[in-house]
């Protein structure tokens, strides 16, 4: 299976393509070589059967045995006369360097040369010779025309190969760094953080290149961020002065209480949508983590519901305590439990519920729910569905202002249609 990583998937390449030139270069080796040492080898076992049986001839015969020896002993070579019963092995069929070495050496002998590896289970490198019509075998030693690959070679080879290797490692390893700072700076950004700024003064001019760049990016996000928080909270102020003054006027104008409850009904839904201007503005800035018990948070806010009016079933596990933000959680589950009680036809639940890898924080209602196909457009700020939310109001940033604080401690959320009929609203926080 490929690894993912980019520092595993970069150093297997340079691996493969490192043991790949290795093995070209071996190949090329022996492909330039094989061919003139054969050609080597066979002169020089053609000059020691020549010499020998140059020898045998112009000896004395009282010395030859002396010849015989003295060619053991120097030299390692063996001659014995052929017997027509000897058992015979030839060279393999499958190594290609020895069949061009017997086919040098009948060139230069004759095409009645016999070649053998084995005689009388005796190994080595036979060649036979004739002497008149006596037919003799003269054997050399197989080191001298078998090539054997030195250990060492073998080892130096080895050796190359794993600092080849640890060099590309440590060549991707330090690509890999200003990546991964590169990926958590993102993934901030996508939480609706503000990451410190990248190293822009070391590494490759493309790395540094980039880094000044997403600093740029980060710098420009987080000063818009601002201005857009200054200017929403300008508007709402500017805009809840007149509401002030409208809701004063309402109350010494004399009107009748059926028309007076009904126009400072609209200015509260009037204050309440500036409410989540100024909520969504602030939603991802301005408060520290802090250790929170997100149950009793729940529970406290469940509390504060009920003493409102509302019926609120609710089940609270004991989460322990959380590095979050609480105001904005607090927020968040506010902005859930005011759409469940809007929309959900009063029947109303709060669920917490925790494990040892997340803290899940759901509420449940009967209201008409919402589309699975629209459930995603939903979390987007400024939506609304009309057909579930037909004359209810609403500037449709409660759920956008909810995805937003859940996005921000690393969390999801989730609108799941309740069996039964309904809507489950759900945040998910990881512990770590």
């Amino acid at each position: 299976m490929m690894p993912r990583s980019l520092l595993w998937r970069a150093f297997l390449l340079i691996a493969v393509v490192i043991v790949l030139a290795i093995g070209a270069w071996v190949q090329i080796f022996r492909a330039y070589d094989v061919e003139p040492r054969t050609r080597q080898v066979a002169q020089m076992v053609v000059s020691v059967v020549n010499l020998t049986r140059t020898a045998l001839v112009t000896a004395q015969p009282e010395l030859r045995r002396e010849l015989l020896v003295e060619l053991v002993e120097r030299e390692g070579i063996r001659i014995y006369p052929a017997e027509a019963t000897d058992e015979i092995e030839e060279l393999p069929h499958d190594r290609p360097q020895l069949q061009l070495l017997a086919n040098e050496i009948r060139r230069d002998l004759g095409p009645q040369t016999r070649i053998a590896r084995i005689l009388n289970g005796e190994r080595g490198f036979w060649v036979s010779f004739y002497i008149g019509e006596d037919e003799y075998w003269v054997m050399l030693p197989r080191e001298r025309v078998e090539r054997q690959l030195a250990l060492q070679w073998v080892g130096w080879g080895a050796l190359v190969l794993v600092l080849a290797l640890i060099a590309a490692y440590f060549i991707v390893f330090r690509l890999r760094e200003p990546v991964a700072a590169l990926t958590r700076a993102a993934r901030d950004i996508g939480h609706g953080r503000t990451p410190p700024p990248l190293d822009d003064e070391d590494g490759p001019e493309e790395l540094r290149t980039v880094s000044r760049a997403f600093n740029q990016m980060s710098r420009n996000l987080a000063q818009l961020e601002e201005d857009r928080a200054l200017i929403l909270a300008g508007v709402s102020h500017d805009l809840r002065t007149p509401l002030a003054r409208l809701r004063l006027g309402l109350e010494m104008s004399g009107v009748d209480e059926e028309s007076l409850q009904a126009m400072s009904a609209d200015i509260e839904e009037m204050d309440r949508i500036i409410g989540q201007f100024l909520d969504f503005a602030r939603a991802a800035g301005g408060e520290e983590d802090a250790a929170t018990d997100v149950g009793a948070l729940a529970d406290d806010l469940a509390r504060h519901y009920r003493h409102t009016g509302h019926t609120l079933d609710a089940q609270i596990d004991d989460t322990g305590e959380l590095a979050v933000k609480p105001m904005a959680i607090r927020r968040a589950i506010s902005n859930l439990l005011d759409n469940a009680f809007r929309y959900g036809n009063g029947d109303v639940a709060l669920r917490v519920r925790t494990t040892d890898r997340e803290v899940s924080i759901e509420v449940l209602d009967r209201g008409p729910g919402i589309p699975i196909e629209d459930a995603e457009r939903m979390k987007q700020p400024f939506t609304r569905l009309e057909t579930a939310r037909s004359g209810k109001g609403g500037s449709g940033l409660g759920l956008a202002i909810v995805d937003r604080i859940a996005r921000m401690h690393g969390g999801r959320f989730e609108l799941l249609q309740r069996e039964g009929g309904g809507l489950i609203a759900q945040v998910i926080l990881p512990r770590a």
